[in-house]
């Protein structure tokens, strides 16, 4: 009996990932989707025992994490108020290990969020100790399986609180012909719940859907950030032009001073040096979500440390922006990111002084007509130079 449970248990595991396995979803790390749990209610006898005379209190806690949208397992501790002659607080004590099937996911889809109402099915294995006062008898420790559901209420906006019903029949395997599941040594458990499901690294309190990317739209962004890179190229050979002219009239000017030295009789004349602000722009791309540099967008930030290093007295203002998937706070939160980014690069690996760099989020990003487009940051070097 136990192989079967456990031919059945991985039956279900198998079959839920492989319906799961066409979808990719985020906030799936190891540390996402974990929940603790509450439990309460009574426990009684299914068999040659009175239901609600028999029935008596029980209370516990359950950790668990759902491993995908139909997959969970979770770890459960319940004990019983003592009814009996032992004369303990507590007279017995289940630690079981549980698989949960939800079958709203399994047989409906998940749509991105759960559902107001879900259905779960659960197996378990567990042990079972019995407490006694020394003077009436002795401890017993036993084998426990279950078989139940969870009715869960999805409560929330956020959806991070779930209340829960819980009916279940719980197996003692013990005693002659242990492997089997004996009604004589069942009892009905019924409990009701609140639980609460952690924050993930998605900034949802569940896994969501993770948005395709269309093979035509990348390969327009790619065409635009060339297009962008080329500009830059262009803004880059017309400052260098500029400051070619600039070394010219400085050297002009130091001519005509050595001839003013020169004629003693002659009124020296003043030239002012106007200046003018010289600017030029390098886009950093990012991928949906995340904030740090991809290895194929460090020559840009690269591009940047070669100017300013060449340009002792140029600054550079960073921006960081977002597309407008998730929420405002998380949007704000991933602008700011990915221009910092762009700026510990310059410090750390370039040797930029932090003090010639400013950085700022600027939220959800306008600039582009493709929202996805948005995932940038835009820095921008000025110098302050002799025209």
């Amino acid at each position: 009996m136990r192989k079967k449970f456990l031919m059945v248990a991985a039956l279900f595991a198998a079959m839920t990932v492989s319906v799961n396995a066409q979808k990719a979803y985020e906030g799936t790390k190891f540390l996402d989707n974990w929940y603790v749990g509450l439990n309460g209610g009574g426990i009684t006898p299914l068999a040659h025992s009175a239901f609600w005379k028999n029935m008596r209190g029980t209370v516990g806690v359950e950790l668990g994490k759902q491993i995908t949208p139909v997959l969970g397992v979770s770890f459960q501790g319940l004990t019983a108020v003592n009814t009996s002659y032992s004369r303990t607080a507590f007279d017995a004590l289940n630690l079981t290990a549980n698989g949960k099937i939800n079958l709203n996911n399994l047989f409906g889809g998940y749509l991105g969020e759960p559902r107001l109402f879900e259905v779960e099915a659960i197996m378990g294995i567990g042990w079972g100790h019995d407490f006694m006062n020394s003077g009436y008898g002795y401890d017993h420790s036993y084998v426990t399986s279950r078989f139940g559901a969870s009715l869960n209420f999805n409560v929330g906006a956020e959806k991070a609180w779930a209340i829960n019903i819980k009916p279940a029949v719980v197996y003692r395997m013990d005693g002659n012909k242990s492997q089997m599941l004996n009604v004589n040594k069942a009892a009905l458990e019924l409990l009701a719940g609140v639980t609460y499901h952690f924050a993930c690294s998605n900034g949802k309190h569940y896994m969501t859907i993770q948005r395709p990317y269309d093979a035509a739209a990348m390969e327009a962004l790619n065409n635009k950030v060339n297009e962008l890179r080329g500009e830059v190229e262009a803004q880059k050979a017309a400052l260098n032009d500029s400051e070619a002219k600039v070394n010219g009239l400085q050297n002009a000017l130091n001519d005509c001073q050595s001839a003013l030295d020169d004629c003693k009789n002659t009124p020296v004349e003043t030239i002012v040096k106007n200046s003018h602000t010289m600017s030029l722009e390098s886009v950093v791309t990012f991928r949906q979500g995340r904030t740090t540099i991809a290895a194929d967008q460090v020559p840009n930030v690269e591009r940047i440390a070669t100017y300013m290093k060449n340009h002792p007295k140029s600054t550079v203002s960073i921006k960081g922006y977002a597309s407008p998937e998730g929420s405002v706070e998380v949007n704000e939160r991933i602008a700011k990111q990915r221009a910092d980014a762009v700026k510990n690069m310059l410090v750390s690996r370039y040797k930029i002084s932090a003090s010639r760099i400013t950085s700022e989020g600027q939220g959800v990003g306008n600039m582009f007509s493709e929202p996805d487009w948005n995932r940038v940051s835009i820095a921008t070097l000025s110098e302050e130079d002799a025209q």
